[in-house]
Parts: structure tokens; C-alpha cells; sequence
């Protein structure tokens, strides 16, 4: 995952974690086990979700070259580069 997904996390975390509590609340499931079964879908399914929109978000940008960080180890850092 990019930089720019780990900022979307806490979005779509909190989007996706508020939909399906609110969806669970007004079908009338009151209990823990709804909710944390809710939250539980949420936390899941934020991680694919804003790896989604962050290769969109980049596709869609004329000046990025979505191309340009696939020969790149992640891993292991350039301790050469510029600290960002």
C-alpha cells in the first residue's frame, strides 16, 4: 500500500464502520453482537477500499506516472533519498 492510502484509511474506515452501524441500528438489531459484527465489516473491508480509491485517485491524475513505483522494493528504503 502507497502513502496515500494510509491516510484514506481513517476516512473509509470511518465511512465504511458509520454505514453498516447505522444500517444495523435501523433494521432493529440492538445487540452487541450486531454491532460488533457491523464494526467488526467495516474494519475489514477499509484496508481494500482505500487501496481502491488511492489507484483511482492516481490513474485519474495526469501528472502521476502509476507506472513509475512498480520496480521499487518497499522493504528496504534508499537511505540515500530525501527523508519525506
Amino acid at each position: 500500500m502507497d502513502r496515500l492510502s494510509y491516510v484514506l484509511l481513517f476516512m473509509t474506515g470511518s465511512v465504511l464502520t458509520g454505514i453498516g452501524l447505522i444500517t444495523v441500528l435501523v433494521l432493529g438489531f440492538y445487540s452487541w453482537t450486531a454491532i460488533l459484527i457491523a464494526v467488526g465489516i467495516g474494519v475489514v473491508l477499509m484496508y481494500p477500499v482505500a487501496y481502491v480509491i488511492s489507484r483511482r485517485i492516481k490513474r485519474n491524475d495526469p501528472s502521476w506516472d502509476h507506472h513509475k513505483g512498480d520496480d521499487v522494493n518497499p522493504a528496504v528504503p534508499d537511505p540515500g533519498a530525501p527523508e519525506v
